[in-house]
């Protein structure tokens, strides 16, 4: 598709998005781009939550409840919005999406974010090998397929403070044991951010321009993440580099630690094993271990690179966000 232009479009056409609902917008992902999308005051937000629902939203937020069994629900919720949102837990119904996505195209949305928030779906086999790659591009091709709304995959890697605090099959870290599993030599880098800058990151890619005013405006729009992926990240660091964190925020010495090394495709292998016995654990080990391979895979720093100076996202310091994993594993 050729460049389009705003000063080229319809009268009437509105170069920004103004209304954005969310699916999701009191979960743990979802929270995080309400917060910051009410933040910058940018935005009407509507919260899109089933009919039972009793939760309560900020002020500001106006709520639309409905029945996902009825198509005609759902595309009433979704008249009149310029952008959807979809966050849902893993326990959600498999259908869910595609019914939220059509009705999205028969409301005449024209962005649809999919409920993909992680690691980067550019890479096939690292999509192929954590298992619910192949299922995010089918929900993209969806999007394409009918043939109204366009999709920005939100690629971050996986959550930093959340994947430190959360056990020896993420990081590799286990505070309570002072315990440390490096994959291979816990040298291999990989990208991840923390939970404050995914909201911040969504909020900006909402507020962008839809598309250039004209021949001459190079500034970047939303256009430009269009049927593709918006990549931002807090962190480029390897296992050691967290570890080196980690020394740091508690003061203790490197002797203090119980160190193991595990290879990547053992580890991984035994992961699968666990899942396949009926151990759902397995399933995160294979996760996070698959992003630690040395092909690089669980990078995107250098090649495509991150779009962190684009959104104007700011620098973060990892012993601020390493002390809010450790805090994290205490209140457990």
């Amino acid at each position: 598709m050729s460049q389009q232009y705003a000063n080229t479009q319809p009268q009437g056409f509105k170069n920004v998005l103004e209304k954005v609902a969310i699916v999701g917008a009191t979960g743990q992902v979802g929270k995080l781009y309400l917060e910051e999308l009410l933040k910058l005051g940018s935005h009407k937000i509507t919260a899109i939550t089933r009919e039972e629902s009793s939760a309560q939203m900020p002020d500001g937020v106006s709520v639309k409840r409905v029945n996902y069994d009825d198509p005609s629900s759902l595309a009433e919720a979704l008249q009149g919005q310029d952008a959807l949102i979809i966050t849902m837990g893993r326990f959600a119904p498999k259908d869910q999406h595609l019914k939220l996505v059509k009705a999205a195209a028969e409301a005449k949305v024209p962005w649809v974010i999919p409920n993909e928030h992680g690691v980067n779906r550019d890479e096939p086999e690292l999509s192929k090998d954590t298992l619910i790659g192949l299922q995010k591009a089918a929900d993209r091709k969806q999007i394409e397929e009918l043939g109204f709304s366009s999709w920005i995959g939100f690629c971050c890697g996986f959550w930093y403070e959340y994947s430190l605090a959360l056990g020896s099959r993420t990081y590799g870290f286990d505070f309570k044991e002072r315990s440390i599993v490096y994959i291979d030599d816990g040298m291999t880098p990989i990208n991840t951010s923390t939970w404050p800058q995914c909201g911040r990151a969504m909020a900006k890619l909402l507020s962008l321009k839809i598309l250039p005013d004209n021949e001459h405006d190079k500034s970047v729009c939303l256009d430009h993440f269009r049927n593709s992926f918006v990549r931002v990240s807090s962190f480029f660091v390897s296992q050691k580099q967290m570890m080196d964190s980690v020394l740091r925020v508690t003061g203790d010495k490197a002797e203090d630690w119980k160190v193991s090394y595990e290879n990547h495709k053992e580890r991984y292998n035994a992961g699968m094993k666990e899942m396949q016995e009926g151990n759902m654990l397995g399933f995160g080990q294979l996760l996070y271990t698959r992003v630690f391979y040395p092909d690089g895979s669980g990078s995107f720093e250098r090649d495509p690179g991150s779009h962190n100076e684009l959104l104007g996202l700011p620098e973060e310091d990892i012993d601020e966000f390493t002390k809010i994993a450790i805090n994290m594993t205490k209140n457990k």
